[in-house]
């Protein structure tokens, strides 16, 4: 699913809109303020939660969780957690106003029958055409954690995804190819990381703003061509 945002610039001329690389609720604060109103939303484990946090009530999104939930408010602090009342990823939450529940099976349903308008995950590695590798990492002693991810891969209208741009080992995770086990393919719309915003177009990956970093720094950091 190819993004053809307005928002991208031309090649080479990314802005960069902040001096220093973002951190993770800066991240989030970005993506919330980029959905869409009234879209229907499911944040994956890790990082995409936070962006729970950063929803205005003017945008009227309506969160799922796969654990069978419709309108997840932010994330539970103090008395408001209710251990009964988590995300799929065992996190406390709250609920929004004519919140409702259902099976697994449900949520499920909704996933696969293109329902979502948008999904948020986490990644291991994402292509230059989209691909997402976000399960497992292939190595012997890994744990493989699929959950929902390749349903909302496949079933969601846009995947977008936040990361940081390096792994520890300073490779960067937006690579030519996926070299771990692939989630979905070509579903990959946009990729929020530390360092840039990246918009995976027909045309190959555009750069729409930087932090921290030029365009011509970010580009030496990477392997794949950017626009």
């Amino acid at each position: 699913m190819a993004e053809t945002s307005t928002s991208a610039v031309p090649s080479g001329t990314a802005q960069k809109t902040s001096d220093t690389p973002l951190g993770r609720d800066d991240l989030a604060r970005l993506v919330a303020r980029d959905i869409a109103p009234g879209s229907f939303v499911n944040l994956g484990i890790g990082q995409p939660t936070l962006v729970s946090n950063y929803l205005t009530e003017e945008q009227n999104i309506t969160l799922h969780t796969e654990n069978g939930m419709l309108g997840m408010g932010p994330e539970a602090k103090g008395d408001e957690i209710d251990p009964d009342l988590i995300n799929a990823g065992k996190i406390p939450v709250t609920e929004l106003p004519g919140a409702s529940y259902f099976h697994h099976a449900d949520s499920f349903a909704m996933m696969r029958g293109g329902h979502l308008d948008v999904c948020v995950l986490g990644a291991f590695q994402v292509s230059a055409k989209g691909d997402l590798a976000n399960w497992h990492t292939g190595a012997p002693d890994a744990i493989p954690a699929v959950g929902g991810a390749m349903d909302l891969a496949t079933g969601a209208k846009d995947v977008y995804v936040m990361m940081t741009l390096l792994s520890k080992d300073g490779k960067s995770k937006l690579v030519p190819q996926c070299t771990y086990p692939v989630t979905g393919v070509g579903c990959v719309t946009r990729v929020y990381t530390d360092k840039a915003v990246f918009l995976i177009t027909d045309d190959g990956v555009r750069v729409r703003e930087t932090f921290g970093v030029t365009f011509e720094e970010l580009a030496e950091l990477m392997d794949v061509p950017l626009r």
